[in-house]
C-alpha cells in the first residue's frame, strides 16, 4: 500500500472516530433530554388531572371518557390516584391499566415521594401528592411516540451524515494527499532516470522551506558525492591501467627482443634485470592497491587493539631497511624514555591497527629517504597536549633534507597517482602518500606537510587524544 493511501485512510479513520464520538454525544444527549422532558411532562399531567379530580370534582366518568377518546389519537396520559392505604380513588382505564400498580410500588412512592421507571417503552412516574392535609399516591404513564420519532429521525440523519462525511473526507484526503505527494512523485520519476551514466542530473528543489525540499536537497548532495566518487573511481582505474600497462609493456618488449634474436650473456642479464625491476614495480603497485582497499574498509570491520607507537615505528623502520639497506633512519624521542615504563605506558599507546600503521610509517620513511641525496630520514616522536584540559596527542615527525616540494605540489601531494615536479628523481606510482593519509584518517588522526624547495620536507602525524588509552 502506498504512503499516500495509508495517510488518506489514517486521516479518514481519525476523522471518522471524532465524528462518531461527536455524533454519539449528540444522540445520547438528545435521548436523555427527551427522557427527562417527558418524565417532567408526565409529572405535570399527573398533578393536573389530580387537581381536576380532587379540587374541581370533575366526574370520574367524564375524565375516563376524555382519556379513552384521546388515547389513540393524542397518546393521552393514563393516571391513577390512590390514598396511602392503597385504596384506588380514580383510574383512567382499569381495564387497560398499563402500570399494574402493586402495594410494593405504592409503598415505594409513599416512602420516596417520586419514582421514575419504564414499563416496556412506556414511561411511568409515581408522585406523592398532598391535598387538604391528606396524602395521595399518583401514577401516570404514556408512550412518547412523537419523542421517539424525533429520536429515530435524528439517528437516521446522523447515520446518513456520518456516511456522507466519511465519503467526502476520503475523497478530499485522496485529493489533498495527491497534491501533497506530487513533488515526491516528480522526484521519483526524476530519480528513475538517474544512473551511473548521467549522475549529473539533479532533482528540482522548490522554493518552499519544507521537508520535501530538504529531502530533495539531501538527495542532490548524495548524488554530488556519488558523482565525485564515480569520477574519482574512473580516474583511479585509469591511472591503475596506465601504471600496469607501462611495466608490462616494457617486460613484453624486453622478452620479445630476447626471443627474436640471440643475445650475449650480458644482454640477457640486462634484460632479466630490467624485467625484474618492472616486476618489482608491479609487485609494489599491487601491494599498495591491496593496502588502499584495506584502508577503505568500514572501520567496524578493521581490527583495532592497544599498540605502542614506538614499537610500531621501530618495526616499520626495520622493514624499510630490510628492503633498502642503503637507507638511513634515525629515530629520536622528545621525552625521557626512562619515564615510559609500565606505569606510564599509556603515554605512547593508542587503539589502532598495527599493520596499516606500519604501512603508513614505512611510506613516509621511504619517501624521505628516496628524495634525499644522503637517503636519510629523521624520525621523532613526542607527546603534546591540545589544551590544558585535554589529554596529550602523540606526534610523529618524518623529516628529510632533500629536494623539497613547491606549494603547488604540497596542495596536491595526497591525491592518488599524483607525481609532482620531483618525479624525475625517483620511481613511484603516486599511491603511497594517498594511502598514508587514508590510514591516518582511519585512525582519526591528522597528517600535515611542511616543505621548502632544496631544503627539505617534514611530515607531521598527530593522533587524537580520544584514541590514547
Amino acid at each position: 500500500m502506498k504512503i499516500r493511501t495509508r495517510i488518506t485512510l489514517l486521516f479518514t479513520l481519525i476523522t471518522a472516530a471524532i465524528l462518531l464520538a461527536f455524533a454519539t454525544v449528540i444522540y445520547y444527549s438528545a435521548k436523555e433530554n427527551r427522557e427527562k422532558a417527558y418524565f417532567s411532562l408526565l409529572q405535570k399531567e399527573a398533578l393536573t388531572k389530580a387537581h381536576v379530580f380532587l379540587n374541581a370534582k370533575v366526574d370520574t366518568l367524564t375524565l375516563q371518557n376524555i382519556y379513552r377518546n384521546n388515547r389513540e389519537m393524542l397518546h393521552e396520559v393514563e393516571v391513577a390516584i390512590y390514598d396511602t392505604d392503597f385504596n384506588l380513588h380514580y383510574h383512567d382505564a382499569v381495564d387497560i391499566d398499563m402500570v399494574k400498580e402493586t402495594p410494593r410500588m405504592l409503598e415505594e412512592i409513599r416512602q420516596k415521594g417520586d419514582i421514575y421507571f419504564y414499563q416496556d417503552k412506556w414511561q411511568v412516574v409515581g408522585i406523592r401528592h398532598t391535598y387538604q392535609q391528606k396524602e395521595y399516591l399518583i401514577t401516570a404513564t404514556a408512550y412518547d411516540q412523537y419523542g421517539y420519532q424525533k429520536l429515530h429521525l435524528l439517528f437516521k440523519n446522523i447515520l446518513i451524515f456520518f456516511i456522507l462525511s466519511i465519503i467526502v473526507i476520503f475523497m478530499a484526503g485522496m485529493l489533498f494527499s495527491k497534491k501533497a505527494f506530487d513533488p515526491v512523485r516528480e522526484m521519483t520519476e526524476k530519480a528513475r532516470n538517474i544512473s551511473a551514466t548521467n549522475l549529473h542530473l539533479r532533482l528540482n528543489i522548490q522554493d518552499h522551506q519544507d521537508e520535501i525540499s530538504e529531502l530533495a536537497l539531501t538527495f542532490n548532495h548524495m548524488l554530488q558525492r556519488l558523482e565525485n566518487a564515480f569520477d574519482a573511481q574512473k580516474h583511479f582505474v585509469s591511472h591503475i591501467a596506465h601504471e600496469l600497462r607501462t611495466p608490462l609493456a616494457a617486460i613484453i618488449s624486453e622478452l620479445e627482443l630476447c626471443i627474436s634474436s640471440e643475445q650475449t650473456v650480458e644482454e640477457y642479464q640486462r634484460v632479466v634485470q630490467n624485467a625484474w625491476g618492472d616486476a618489482h614495480r608491479l609487485s609494489r603497485l599491487f601491494s599498495n592497491l591491496l593496502d588502499v582497499a584495506k584502508a577503505n574498509y568500514d572501520p567496524a570491520e578493521i581490527n583495532f587493539k592497544p599498540i605502542r607507537m614506538d614499537e610500531v615505528l621501530l618495526d616499520a623502520s626495520l622493514q624499510v631497511q630490510q628492503s633498502n639497506p642503503h637507507y638511513h633512519l634515525q629515530i629520536s624521542y622528545d621525552f625521557d624514555t626512562d619515564t615510559v615504563h609500565d606505569a606510564n605506558e599509556h603515554l605512547l599507546t593508542i587503539n589502532g591497527n598495527e599493520y596499516l600503521l606500519k604501512v603508513a610509517f614505512a611510506n613516509l620513511m621511504e619517501n624521505a629517504c628516496k628524495f634525499s641525496e644522503n637517503h636519510t630520514c629523521q624520525i621523532s616522536i613526542s607527546t603534546a597536549p591540545l589544551s590544558h584540559h585535554q589529554s596529550k596527542n602523540i606526534l610523529l615527525y618524518f623529516k628529510d633534507k632533500g629536494i623539497g616540494m613547491t606549494d603547488d605540489d604540497v596542495s596536491h601531494i595526497f591525491q592518488p597517482f599524483y607525481r609532482g615536479n620531483n618525479k624525475p628523481y625517483a620511481d613511484g606510482n603516486g599511491i603511497g602518500l594517498y594511502l598514508t593519509q587514508k590510514i591516518v584518517h582511519l585512525h582519526q588522526g591528522t597528517i600535515t606537510v611542511d616543505s621548502t624547495p632544496q631544503k627539505g620536507t617534514t611530515f607531521t602525524v598527530a593522533l587524537p587524544p580520544s584514541l590514547v588509552s
